[in-house]
């Protein structure tokens, strides 16, 4: 069977780092029917819509989409694309794996976290006013006991399914009475469902400090969604940035499978983008669709690559182009599927 997918390559380095990583899930034998669709400046600059109706239509009918980067003007224009989708399509629960690859440089070594996010309520649910009488703007962080009650359900329920021993709860209910005091104290009222998973919070900011003097203490982590935002991108910095780290948005029958690093337009079309993240994302995408034997070739197959650190890209100190990366590491997965 094909699976039926929309495939968005995005703006900037997108179209190259995702046909790179297009070839890597191919290489499994998994096999996808991509129905190819526009979103980011690009669309806007074509269209006039940054999220045209038939990229949206799409995923209405596939319920499974796979992206790269997309530009989101800062401070003004188009709210995020991300964003829209994930609300769009209800993608409540943002994974954010950080494993260390070798050659990555990174601060650490060792370091295998999974984080939790909750991805359409809190600051980023976008409810803002404007005083312009009196110049006072204020954001409402929305926070329902339906939505932290799904998301630490659904960190609970993976962290089980891939065999997590620990979950920790990141919130600020020293503060934030309300919203960071509810989301914890259903934490743990959830946690008592799961009696083989060891439960503990931690206020953000000490989370924060801990992570980056000892992360390797951590396992499994669930979180508000600013926080999330936040501490995603600290745990990508332990294990070499958001270039090698991917990120998977999920619903109750939608997900959508994503870089998160920028469109980098100031290397767009030069062959140097390094497209481990949108790989690593390509590889949850798999494992989410129950291909658990494909998810791990794909694993594989960067770990031996990266093993290598000829094969590697330019921000990586080797010298390998965006498409012989995937060339080298969709030769890797065809060893391990035939292993």
């Amino acid at each position: 069977m094909a699976y039926s997918a929309t495939l968005i390559p995005g703006d900037g380095i997108g179209p190259e780092v995702i046909d790179a990583a297009v070839k890597v899930i191919e290489a499994t034998g998994v096999v996808f029917d991509w129905d190819r669709q526009e979103a980011g400046m690009g669309a806007f600059e074509d269209g006039g819509d940054p999220l045209p109706q038939a990229t949206i239509d799409s995923i209405d009918r596939t319920r499974l989409a796979f992206k790269g980067p997309l530009t989101t003007p800062v401070g003004t224009g188009f709210r995020s694309i991300n964003v829209r989708i994930r609300q769009h399509f209800d993608l409540y629960a943002n994974i954010r794996p950080c494993e260390t690859l070798p050659n990555t440089h990174g601060p650490f070594e060792g370091v295998d976290l999974m984080l939790y996010r909750e991805n359409t309520e809190g600051l980023y649910a976008g409810i803002e006013y404007f005083d312009k009488k009196n110049q006072i703007a204020d954001s409402i962080a929305r926070a329902t006991r339906g939505g932290c009650e799904r998301i630490i359900r659904f960190a609970f329920e993976d962290a089980q399914r891939r065999g997590r021993k620990r979950l920790t709860l990141v919130h600020k209910a020293n503060i934030l009475k309300e919203t960071g005091g509810m989301f914890l104290s259903i934490g743990k009222e959830i946690a008592s469902d799961f009696p083989d998973i060891a439960f503990d919070d931690r206020i953000v900011d000490n989370m924060a400090m801990q992570l980056v003097i000892h992360p390797q203490d951590f396992d499994s982590i669930v979180t508000t969604n600013l926080f999330g935002d936040i501490l995603s991108d600290l745990m990508s910095g332990l294990v070499g940035g958001l270039g090698v780290t991917g990120s998977a948005n999920i619903g109750a029958d939608c997900a959508v499978f994503e870089a998160v690093h920028g469109s980098a337009p100031d290397i767009a079309g030069q062959g140097i983008a390094n497209p481990t993240a949108v790989i690593r994302s390509g590889e949850m995408m798999l494992k989410h669709l129950g291909e658990d034997a494909a998810a791990e070739a794909v694993r594989l197959a960067l770990h031996d690559v990266y093993s290598d650190p000829s094969k590697l890209t330019g921000d990586l100190g080797g010298t390998a182009t965006t498409a012989a990366f995937g060339d080298a590491v969709a030769e890797r997965v065809r060893a391990h599927v035939a292993a």
